[in-house]
């Protein structure tokens, strides 16, 4: 019996970390190492150091969020996945505990990158992408409410993400990596873009003033579809810089017109769902074809 209510309590844990959000954390790296690749210099431990930054950023977020939402009980209403804190599956303290942890990962990964590739301005880079992490739904103004949180995830986990990962390996950024950077950040603000549409009516009960409801649902709609857009384009211009095997990142477009097909036609609440992991599918498969055509190139 104990045993089974530990793998319960592990699988909530597991659950609450939202592992259907980590192909964020992992396309930008894969970009980044790419156009390393292209360029002559990947460094292959690095790489994998910063992936384990990502990764863990990306958890910090996703329990930091759980704290701060739960707190403030904004998750009242919420359609998506559980939440520790607002279903009472955990407390508070063990969130936010589980949340510093895995910053504090991140930000040990970190130091290491920057000891090894001996980037040293990257460490207020570090620490800003931390407090970005923490102050998106936490602390007395959490720029997430305030309808910031787009912004903040095309710059962290897009031109952040993806521009770190190459300079740690190469020592410079070039035109081919900052499109790259701009073709994930757009996806990864694509998929932010429908959480919030999700959880629009909610939101606004709970006051929470996300870019969604300051948009309004048309608005939301039409910006998915743009964001994913921008991803499609970018594509083809990282392969006009490089070389047109990175075109293996329109495989993209297998999981994305489908879920822009339901975005514009009104799809609300528990049927976005479906779009999340579209959206999720849609950056790593563009992460995952420019990765291999620079390799290939």
């Amino acid at each position: 019996m104990t045993a089974t209510v530990e793998r319960s309590r592990a699988a909530l844990w597991v659950a609450g970390a939202r592992p259907r959000t980590l192909p964020a954390a992992v396309a930008p790296v894969l970009v980044g190492t790419g156009t390393a690749a292209f360029a002559g210099s990947p460094r292959w431990g690095l790489a994998v150091l910063a992936l384990l930054v990502s990764l863990a950023l990306q958890v910090g977020v996703n329990y930091a969020n759980d704290y701060s939402d739960g707190v403030r009980g904004t998750d009242a209403d919420r359609v998506g996945p559980l939440r520790l804190v607002g279903s009472g599956s955990a407390s508070p303290a063990a969130v936010k505990r589980a949340a510093f942890a895995a910053l504090a990962v991140a930000a040990l990964a970190g130091l290491a990158v920057v000891v090894l590739s001996g980037q040293w301005w990257l460490l207020a880079v570090g620490a800003a992408a931390i407090a970005a992490a923490w102050f998106y739904t936490g602390g007395p103004r959490p720029y997430g409410y305030a309808g910031l949180g787009e912004v903040f995830v095309f710059v962290f986990f897009g031109l952040v993400a993806v521009c770190g990962t190459t300079v740690v390996q190469t020592g410079r950024v070039d035109a081919a990596t900052v499109v790259g950077a701009v073709v994930i950040g757009s996806l990864a603000s694509a998929l932010l873009v429908a959480n919030n549409l999700r959880d629009i009516v909610g939101d606004r009960a709970a006051g929470k003033r996300t870019l969604a409801t300051r948009l309004g649902d048309r608005g939301t709609r039409v910006l998915y579809a743009a964001l994913v857009g921008v991803g499609a384009v970018g594509v083809v211009v990282v392969a006009a810089l490089t070389t047109w095997w990175a075109l293996l990142g329109l495989a993209m477009l297998v999981p994305a017109v489908p879920a822009v097909r339901t975005v514009l036609r009104g799809a609300l609440g528990r049927d976005l769902i479906p779009v999340l992991a579209r959206t999720g599918t849609t950056e790593l498969l563009a992460a995952l074809g420019l990765f291999a055509g620079l390799l290939l190139g």
